[in-house]
């Protein structure tokens, strides 16, 4: 009994700090598997970019601005992003996709207030 409160604790550590860093290991592993040259990529800062080049294990080239090629360390690669307008989800072919917020007319405001002046009563 008396050996309980230590292994209450051990397990709280497992629970808390390593199964949560085996989940991102994996996520990350993930990330970088995901790599090829021309997706588009979150950089560790915010950096936008997309892949360039993968000639190095521990490298990868981004292209930042058009013709701007910068190399930064596989690890700094935050999210994979899917490429600009493209439909996130499975499309079957032939499939129309619809966008449905296209035809929507913006919602009346029915509080009380001051005409076009947006001043409230």
């Amino acid at each position: 009994m008396e050996l309980f409160p230590l292994l209450l604790l051990a397990l709280v550590f497992v629970v808390l700090i390593v199964l949560p860093a085996r989940a991102r290991k994996r996520q990350q592993n993930q990330t970088q598997s995901a790599l090829a040259i021309g997706v588009p990529v979150t950089m560790a800062g915010g950096v936008y970019a997309t892949v360039a080049g993968l000639d190095d294990p521990d490298t990868i080239q981004v292209e930042i601005a058009p013709g701007v090629v910068v190399t930064y360390a596989r690890q700094a690669v935050i999210q994979v992003r899917q490429p600009a307008g493209q439909v996130p989800g499975p499309v079957v072919p032939g499939e129309t996709v619809v966008d449905p917020a296209a035809g929507e007319t913006p919602a009346r405001d029915d509080r009380p207030g001051d005409g076009t002046s947006g001043k409230t009563l």
